[in-house]
């Protein structure tokens, strides 16, 4: 049994990014990426700027992953109509499929990783868990667009 919390969210998160970049490969994305996609997924039209504010990423290396995204064709920049400097960004087809994909990833392992609890104790660690975060300030830095679909 393990003693440690934070041992125990470690593995957890090591346990997720194993996953998640196992079956995103297939497809041709990164691991790295996908909260990006997700964002874009969830606020078609955004700007970079917002982008890469809510995700709390500097403006270059959210520019660099947006040109990844671009190339493997998931993503679009699109001219913003209001202010020819700035772009609109837009998933394509595929990056939809991507999307999709991102989303069922959760749902799989949570599903997965859950199994073994009853629904009460499912509500019983996210509430926990939440409420840790709220203690520490981190509920602002997993916005609202990471809830479940």
């Amino acid at each position: 049994m393990f003693s440690s919390f934070s041992l125990v969210i470690t593995l957890l998160r090591r346990e997720f990014q194993e996953y998640c970049t196992q079956r995103l490969g297939e497809i041709g994305l990164s691991q790295g990426l996908m909260f990006f996609l997700i964002y874009v997924g969830k606020h078609p039209g955004c700007t970079p700027g917002a982008l890469a504010q809510a995700l709390r990423m500097d403006g270059g290396h959210t520019a660099r992953s947006l040109t990844k995204l671009e190339q493997g064709g998931f993503l679009q920049q699109m001219p913003n109509p209001r202010d020819r400097r700035a772009h609109l960004l837009r998933l394509t087809p595929q990056g939809e499929q991507a999307f999709a994909l991102c989303r069922d990833l959760f749902r799989q392992w949570d599903e997965t990783r859950l199994q073994g609890l009853d629904p009460g104790e499912r509500q019983q660690l996210l509430a926990l868990l939440q409420k840790l975060m709220l203690r520490t300030g981190g509920d602002s830095h997993v916005p609202n667009h990471f809830s479940a679909p």
